[in-house]
Formats: C-alpha cells, structure tokens, sequence
C-alpha cells in the first residue's frame, strides 16, 4: 500500500487500493466518461485495461478489471468521438475499435494512422493528450543509450494532420496538460515543468517559460477545474496554482505513482497508476469539495481526414 502524508495539511491516513493487479506497469491513465470507465495501459505486457468503479453500495475493493491483448504496446491514449481509441504505440499512431461486450477476446490490431520521424531510430512517443478542441498532442523521446536531447512535439488532427510544434526539443516528453481554457500548455523536460502559449487552430506555440523546476524527474500531470497543475515527482505528488506556487506535497511511499487522472461522478476522484499495477485513491478528505477534474476533450476521428504523412 502506498501511505500519503502532506507537510501543508499534516498526515492523512494511507490511500486505499481500488484495483489490485500483478505484474509491473509504466502506462497511462485516462478516464473516459463516454464508457463511465477508467482505462490504462501496461506497455510491458502489451495489454490495455478498462474498470468501472463500483457503486457505493458495493465494496470498495475490486479484484479484476477487463484487459485487450495489443498487437503492439501503447504508451499513450484517448477516447475518441466515434467510440474508438487513439493509441500512440512506438513510433505510430493509430485507431482500434473496442470490442462488443461478451465478444471473443482476440489481439486488436490497430489501423496506422501515421509513424513520427520515420528516419530517427532512436525515438518513440512517450506522452500525450487531447487539447481542450480535440486535437491529440503529444511527444517522443529519446530511447537510445546516449540520452541527446531529441524528442519532439506535435499536433494531429484529422483536419490538418500532422504539425510540429515549435518547442525545445527534450531527452523525454512528459506531463504534457492543458489549462482550463486551452489556450496554455505545459509540459516536462527532466526536472524541469514548463509553460508556453498555445493555439490549438494554427498549432502555434510561444513565449516558452519556465513554470517550475524539482529536485527530480518529473513526470506525468494533470490540471484540475480550478487550473492548478498536479504533478508526479518521484515519490512525490506535487499540486501547484496557475502560477507555479507549491499548494501541497504529497509524500508517496511504496510503489512508485507512474500516471494519475480525475473522474468518477463530477470529476472528483483522482487516482494513481502505481508501478505494481495497482489503482490508488487518495484518502477521503484530502481534496476539498470544490476539486475536480475537467473533462478530457474527446479526438476528433469524424472530421475529414487529410492524407497521413510520416
């Protein structure tokens, strides 16, 4: 079990665990309100799972959550407008349709929509998200041994398709979240958080800044309905406001947070992915009742697409 305490607010009793599985796991973690389910992945054993909470008549325990067999790896996903998922899998993005409940399990296999620096054998996509319009932003990242400052951003659409966007290139892409507006973006560069201006039409970004900076490596994010940042810092869950003042540190120990999202009824729960596989809530009384999440902006895969270029 993993024991959370804060020095802002004092010690709190330890977090339950809500899903138990085994196995190690790096993964993302994204409610998807459509399916009233969370789900993430395990990018070691190629599986993609999906859970949906328990009524509150019901115990809070639960022992299984329902698994699909990839053909390949995800390490990055999002809900899209038709049903399907959007998956980023190595140096691919591409589509699978959910299987009908009570359907016979098969391996899915994903329709490419694109593969991310064809000619660049070292990097892979390691992080991404919807913006606030539906578009899926993302980043890759160095997976060679020399760790050069490589990996890149970009925007895909099916309008536009594929856009770089103008921001520093970085060893790994990480904790990439939008503002409750959309029109801020920030993201990870080692121990580093930084922010910058973002247009989601013209896929502009600007005036790059540094938001704030750890001890270190920092990890996945999420920004919440009242714009504060919260971030995975090793052991550690950090929540700043909109203008990078620590609010609150959250002392982690045992399995490492390795992904984290809101939801649930009104956006108010949020949950951690740890490294053991296991789901984590955190304990009753350490967000107030005006916390919550905002909504993931479903990829728009109904607009007419335009040829993919890789």
């Amino acid at each position: 079990m993993i024991d959370i305490s804060t020095p802002a607010i004092g010690a709190v009793a330890a977090h339950a665990i809500l899903l138990q599985r085994g196995g190690r796991t790096g993964g993302v973690l994204r409610w998807d309100a459509a399916g009233n389910c969370w789900r993430w992945s395990d990018p070691l054993a190629g599986l993609l799972y999906n859970w949906s909470p328990a009524p509150p008549a019901m115990a809070a325990t639960v022992a299984t959550a329902a698994s699909l067999r990839l053909s390949e790896s995800a390490c990055a996903l999002a809900a899209c407008a038709s049903g399907r998922l959007l998956l980023g899998q190595g140096k691919r993005l591409g589509l699978i349709e959910l299987p009908a409940a009570g359907s016979v399990a098969r391996t899915l296999q994903s329709q490419v929509l694109l593969t991310v620096d064809a000619a660049e054998p070292r990097t892979a996509i390691s992080d991404g998200c919807t913006d606030r319009a539906g578009n899926f932003v993302f980043g890759t990242a160095n997976t060679a041994s020399d760790q050069r400052p490589i990996g890149s951003f970009y925007q895909y659409s099916q309008r536009h398709g594929l856009r770089r966007l103008a921001l520093p290139v970085v060893v790994r892409a990480a904790g990439i979240a939008f503002s409750a507006d959309g029109t801020r973006m920030v993201f990870a560069d080692g121990n580093r958080i930084l922010r910058c201006t973002y247009d989601a039409d013209r896929a502009r970004v600007g005036n790059v800044t540094t938001f704030a900076e750890s001890d270190v490596t920092v990890g996945a994010a999420v920004i919440d309905s009242a714009d504060c940042l919260w971030s995975i810092q090793g052991a550690e869950l950090v929540r700043y406001d909109a203008g990078g003042a620590v609010l609150c540190r959250i002392a982690l120990e045992g399995a490492a947070p390795v992904a984290l999202a809101f939801g649930g009824d009104g956006l108010a729960q949020l949950l951690l992915l740890g490294n053991d596989g296991a789901l984590y809530g955190l304990p009753s009384g350490l967000l107030d009742s005006a916390t919550a999440g905002i909504a993931d902006t479903r990829f728009d895969d109904m607009a007419p697409a335009v040829q993919a270029v890789g």
